[in-house]
């Protein structure tokens, strides 16, 4: 049987936030104002309004929503009028129009009223789902989203004429006077929408250039003039807390937003350049962040071995490959394969990317001396299981990540390093003898990107001979039918939509561990290796290609083929 909920009231005197007398004192206020209790203890300042947003979500057994840094999806705000959401006290936060459901705010926890009266104003087929706000900021909010311009193309030329342009949720007299603000909102929301993994903001001597990172590689979407820039600028440091005032120094910060109805964190970079300063936002949103383990796009092959690798009690596991390489995704993806209420794994980055449950995460600070050899250091002393360390940079912390492994600790991290056999000249270069790196290391996993076709353009075409051989096939076979990417509206006429990863995996055996002891040469290694079923990158994504997922151009893209044309 369900235990009735108390009231809102006795609620939040049970949770410590009002005193018995202060619950009194709003009781017979309200008796004499009518206003709902919770709103009257705002009111009278006994609690604050996110306090009650979230006590009463908790009542509820609902979600509560902070609106202040939220960004919401332009389609949902068209499917309710601006003087709906205001009798109603809502405001639309996402729509997804494939499963016809619809996110809104509440100001309110009658939950059920408000759901009667939505289904009398939307389509029959839509679904709701209710989330708390606070009151003033359901106002705020609507105020500050409905009935201006929020298209980048509009915002623009109301700054550049300075006229808002008119619309249908606005009565006459109204206004919003701060386009700037909107013209940010509009771009990091876009930014998003397209899944760029980074915004570039580069002012040049007459105008600022404005290129996104999709899957990849960097695109110009805009070019505005460069009176634009100055109050861009502010704004974008004002959102992450950076000094506004300091323009000849780099700064760093954070922003952390609530895009479409999810969490969505953006690292902020400043640069000062002759034309001004160069700001770079790096996209974290939690909801592509943290992938499943089969969802990385693997092979059965490479999923079984990177499962026998994980499965290992205690040692070393590497991740290479550069920048952009998707090394945070696939640590991720191995930490939630691990992770459960019986291990403490611990983590130390530069800085923490994804918030993840249950797990133990710290950002390297140079204000606190805390790097990472010191990190680890430190966590050997709060009795982990598993340890991430963010990047192997020097011997030190090469050093420290060996000597977890060696007592007992499974350890992952990431070296930048253009092969996973690769990583072992580097590890002896930190100063790790091989010694240490035999028996030590459980695997080393080399990666990259590369863009998938998209499927509803891509033409197909009969390999040339170059094709066969740059695939590592006979010349003199048959002909296999290789996909080229055409482009076409669904892929913004790219040829690509998405990417996934082509990997390589060194799965340490006992003859491997002889082999490094014994300081062999890199084609003794290699040669070991591929008798026990190591694959190069080049052949995984040779697979690929063959399979109609990725074109041979991608793939020359990112990994170096030029030998195969040259037995």
């Amino acid at each position: 049987m369900t235990l009735p909920r108390p009231p809102i009231g006795e609620s939040l005197r049970q949770r410590g936030l009002i005193s018995a007398d202060q619950l009194h004192i709003a009781l017979r206020e309200q008796a004499r104002s009518g206003e709902a209790l919770g709103r009257q203890l705002v009111l009278l300042g006994f609690v604050s309004e996110t306090a009650l947003r979230d006590a009463l979500a908790h009542a509820l057994a609902c979600q509560s929503v902070d609106l202040t840094s939220l960004i919401p999806d332009q389609a949902a705000l068209a499917l309710l009028h601006r003087d709906q959401a205001r009798r109603l006290r809502l405001l639309p936060i996402s729509h997804d129009d494939r499963n016809r459901r619809l996110i809104l705010a509440a100001a309110h926890s009658d939950t059920v009223s408000v759901q009667d009266h939505l289904r009398a104003l939307l389509p029959a087929d839509t679904g709701i789902e209710l989330r708390l706000a606070g009151d003033s900021e359901i106002d705020q909010a609507i105020d500050r989203f409905y009935g201006h311009e929020l298209s980048i193309d509009g915002i623009l030329r109301e700054i550049e004429t300075g006229v808002a342009e008119p619309s249908p949720f606005l009565h006459p007299g109204e206004h919003y006077a701060q386009p700037v603000v909107r013209l940010i909102d509009a771009l990091l929301a876009d930014a998003v929408r397209r899944s760029a993994s980074d915004i570039h903001f580069e002012p040049e001597s007459a105008f600022l250039r404005i290129r996104y990172r999709l899957d990849g590689l960097l695109r110009q979407i805009r070019a505005l003039h460069q009176s634009c820039w100055p109050a861009m600028a502010v704004r974008l440091k004002v959102m992450a807390g950076l000094n506004i005032a300091e323009t000849r120094a780099p700064q760093d910060g954070r922003i952390s937003l609530q895009i479409s109805g999810r969490p969505v964190d953006f690292r902020i970079a400043t640069q000062p350049t002759i034309h001004g300063e160069n700001i770079v936002l790096r996209i974290l949103d939690r909801q592509k962040g943290i992938v499943p383990l089969h969802g990385l796009g693997l092979s059965d092959t490479h999923l079984d071995t990177l499962k026998l690798m994980i499965a290992r009690p205690e040692g070393l596991i590497l991740v290479t490959g550069p920048t952009g390489s998707g090394k945070t995704t696939t640590l991720y993806s191995m930490l939630g394969h691990i992770n459960a209420e019986t291990i403490n794994i611990m983590t130390l980055e530069d800085p923490v990317e994804y918030p993840m449950p249950q797990i133990r995460q710290t950002t390297v600070a140079d204000a606190a001396r805390l790097d990472f050899a010191n990190g680890v250091r430190s966590m050997l002393r709060q009795d982990p299981d598993v340890i991430l360390v963010g990047e192997i940079r020097d011997g030190d912390t090469a050093r420290m990540a060996f000597q977890a492994a060696m007592t007992g600790h499974q350890v992952y991290s990431t070296l930048h390093t253009s092969s996973a056999l690769g990583a072992l000249p580097r590890l002896r270069e930190l100063g790790v003898p091989a010694e240490i790196l035999s028996g030590n290391l459980i695997g080393i996993l080399a990666q990259r990107l590369l863009r998938r076709l998209c499927q509803h353009c891509l033409e197909m075409h009969p390999a040339e001979e170059y094709e066969l051989r740059l695939l590592g096939l006979d010349p003199s076979a048959e002909r296999p039918l290789l996909p080229h990417a055409k482009g076409c509206p669904a892929c913004e006429h790219q040829g690509y939509r998405g990417r996934l990863a082509i990997m390589e995996l060194l799965r340490f055996d006992e003859d491997l561990e002889e082999l490094v002891a014994r300081h062999a040469t890199h084609r003794e290694i290699q040669n070991c290796a591929r008798q026990k079923g190591f694959r190069p990158l080049a052949e995984d994504g040779s697979r690929l290609v063959l399979a109609g997922i990725t074109s041979l151009e991608e793939l020359s893209r990112v990994v170096d083929l030029s030998g195969r044309l040259h037995p």
